[in-house]
């Protein structure tokens, strides 16, 4: 079981750039970081409107005089201060997110960033040699990785359960972008805009997901890939609101990756199935509890979280109550968040050995999203043709 009691000397101070009132990306974050008390909401620049910023802070309880007109003023005024920020959660879109992480890493901040990092693998790259001259934690914001039985699958397949890995498939395709949304929907409306969301839409919103979910499970490394991407919806292009892409892994294995928000009736149908040479797994977000277990020439398992039969002590598969009560969203955001304090109390007392030992989504993660990206858009935009992955 989690064990609450583990505590840091005292809660990280923490802000937030982006995630106002009425983001639900926002409110995740906090919701996470709030969870187990290693985190402390300090400051932020909540909003691009700097009175409602203002007044949604101070109803989050943060010091109206925290709360900042944009992201340099709190970057300039907090490290002046004896109790001022040491991390900050930017929760702001795509297009933002380079000059963002940039300047709070050269603020000496932790950075949990959301994804995809940035637009280009020159940036993250760049990102990644700051947060190491300035020794700080930078964790890229993988919600959904955060789940126990994604954890367990990964000891299983670590552990050889299901042997040699041969094919994995990847999916998430829901339905609920099938029309035109984003001419009424301000939040569609920049996931659509090249300039806000980058070369991609439902690659770098929804692919780099469950495609970080199968490097997270297998640590395979992609070797080349094809892509394919349409936009159903006319006005979207050149982004793509569906996308098909195959991929060939170093070793032998293979795997296919299929992001649509135009996947009409569909709710998540986030998917990952990894196929070895005895055995596979399947994980669904909607059944986040469940692991279907298969193993050839015998019944189909469910594996359920919270059970005694799963490996618990691997790390990350500890549950936070019983099997049986569901576990969720907010549970995988705040086990990461537990990661996210503990990397950076790790780093703050300069313990390198400690801060090893800690899994999280990191600016390696990161990279490879946008990785993923840039091989994509250069396939699809060249008649699907394969494209080196290094």
């Amino acid at each position: 079981m989690f064990n609450e009691e583990r505590r840091l000397a005292a809660p990280i101070r923490w802000g937030m750039v982006g995630g106002g009132r009425g983001s639900e990306i926002g409110h995740a974050h906090r919701a996470g970081a709030a969870r187990d008390g290693l985190f402390q909401l300090v400051a932020g620049a909540f909003d691009l409107d700097v009175e409602r910023g203002r007044e949604f802070g101070v109803n989050l309880g943060v010091d109206s005089a925290r709360c900042y007109a944009n992201y340099q003023a709190m970057f300039e005024a907090e490290p002046q201060r004896e109790d001022g920020i040491q991390a900050v959660s930017i929760a702001t879109p795509n297009g933002t997110h380079f000059a963002i992480s940039k300047a709070a890493l050269e603020a000496g901040l932790h950075v949990i960033c959301e994804k995809p990092l940035t637009f280009t693998v020159a940036e993250s790259e760049q990102l990644k040699q700051l947060a190491q001259q300035k020794n700080r934690v930078f964790a890229v914001m993988y919600g959904y990785s955060g789940f126990p039985m994604l954890h367990q699958a990964r000891e299983m397949i670590k552990r050889g359960d299901l042997g040699e890995v041969r094919i994995i498939n990847m999916q998430f395709a829901h339905g609920f972008h099938n029309t035109a949304v984003e001419e009424h929907s301000p939040g569609a409306k920049w996931r659509m805009n090249p300039e806000m969301s980058g070369p991609t839409y439902v690659l770098g919103d929804l692919g780099t997901h469950t495609f970080h979910m199968a490097q997270m499970l297998t640590g395979l490394e992609v070797d080349e890939l094809c892509c394919m991407r349409q936009s159903f919806i006319a006005s979207r292009s050149p982004l793509e609101d569906n996308a098909n892409v195959m991929m060939k892994f170093k070793g032998g294995a293979v795997g296919t990756l299929w992001a649509s928000s135009v996947n009409a009736g569909s709710m998540h149908q986030q998917k990952i199935r990894v196929i070895g040479e005895k055995a596979s797994i399947e994980w669904w977000d909607e059944q986040p509890n469940q692991l279907r277990y298969e193993v050839q020439g015998q019944p189909a398992q469910v594996l359920e979280r919270g059970m005694g039969y799963l490996y618990g002590d691997a790390p990350g598969v500890c549950s936070r109550i019983g099997g049986g009560h569901a576990e969720g969203f907010f549970e995988s955001w705040a086990n990461l968040y537990h990661r996210y304090a503990l990397a950076m109390d790790a780093a703050n007392r300069d313990d390198t050995e400690a801060l090893a030992g800690i899994w999280y989504p990191s600016v390696d993660d990161g990279t490879q999203g946008v990785r993923l990206l840039e091989c994509c858009v250069e396939s699809a935009d060249s008649h699907s043709k394969w494209v080196k992955f290094d």
